[in-house]
């Protein structure tokens, strides 16, 4: 069931991600980015359906050993096999995409690579209930199978979370705002950093910059401190579109 929502969801995030390299138009002038954050919020709803199955099949198999005498099918030792061998590939998987949504920042890949650790757990789990059940212990299968649901549950709520957020348009942190003043501290013209506000469109940034300046010299002046700014924030930041920045008078009243 986990390897079937994972071919549906790769095809939609596939066909998801091509939509978001279109270029940006007089709809959607930063671009199309935002694609990126839909394809993960797939991903999310497979990772957590999967999760809620796996705990609902759990529970009726440990319900069914409890009050049925019926015999259960032997285990086939290949399976421990088959269940060995993805976990070796899906390691493969998870370093590769890991390594790719690093470096493109990608949402998408990174809720992918979540995934695919979460079928490394799975996979671990059902490898464990296999052996046990091949030496007797089947009533171990289900406990393994409920065990892996929590933490695929979990790891689907997660990315839930963080592409929803993307969505929603949160505050990309601290993090970011530190780096900016650091880079304004270098531009002597800039007294102060008022306020930085930031706007995600997939794995870029645009951003809004309030600062002060004195009071005292022109709008042309200022003009030139402003972009000032911008260029510094551009060339030393990654991952910044735009930059917009705003200036406030500072020591004007001293001209009163």
């Amino acid at each position: 069931m986990n390897s079937i929502a994972d071919v549906v969801y790769f095809i939609v995030v596939r066909i998801f991600v091509s939509f978001s390299a279109k270029p940006a138009d007089n709809e959607h002038p930063y671009g199309h980015h935002q694609f990126e954050s839909i394809a993960a919020l797939v991903v999310g709803a497979f990772v957590l359906t999967s999760g809620l199955a796996i705990f609902w099949q759990s529970a009726n198999s440990a319900f069914d050993m409890l009050t049925t005498a019926t015999d259960t099918p032997p285990v086939q030792q290949f399976t421990l096999w088959v269940a060995v061998f993805t976990i070796l590939l899906k390691i493969v998987l998870m370093l590769h995409a890991k390594k790719i949504s690093h470096t493109t920042r990608n949402i998408a890949l990174s809720a992918i690579a979540k995934d695919h650790r979460n079928d490394i757990i799975a996979s671990t789990g059902a490898a464990l209930g296999i052996l046990f059940s091949l030496t007797g212990f089947p009533w171990v299968d289900p406990i393994a199978g409920a065990i892996v649901a929590i933490l695929v549950t979990k790891a689907g709520i997660d990315i839930l979370r963080e592409s929803a957020a993307d969505l929603m348009d949160a505050v990309p942190g601290k993090e970011l705002a530190s780096a900016i003043g650091a880079e304004l501290k270098s531009i002597d013209a800039v007294r102060q950093v008022e306020a930085v506000k930031a706007h995600r469109f997939g794995p870029y940034y645009v951003v809004n910059v309030t600062v002060g300046v004195d009071g005292h010299i022109s709008v042309f002046q200022g003009d030139k401190i402003a972009d000032q700014v911008e260029e510094t924030l551009l060339k030393n930041i990654d991952m910044l579109r735009h930059v917009y920045v705003h200036y406030h008078p500072v020591g004007a009243g001293e001209c009163e």
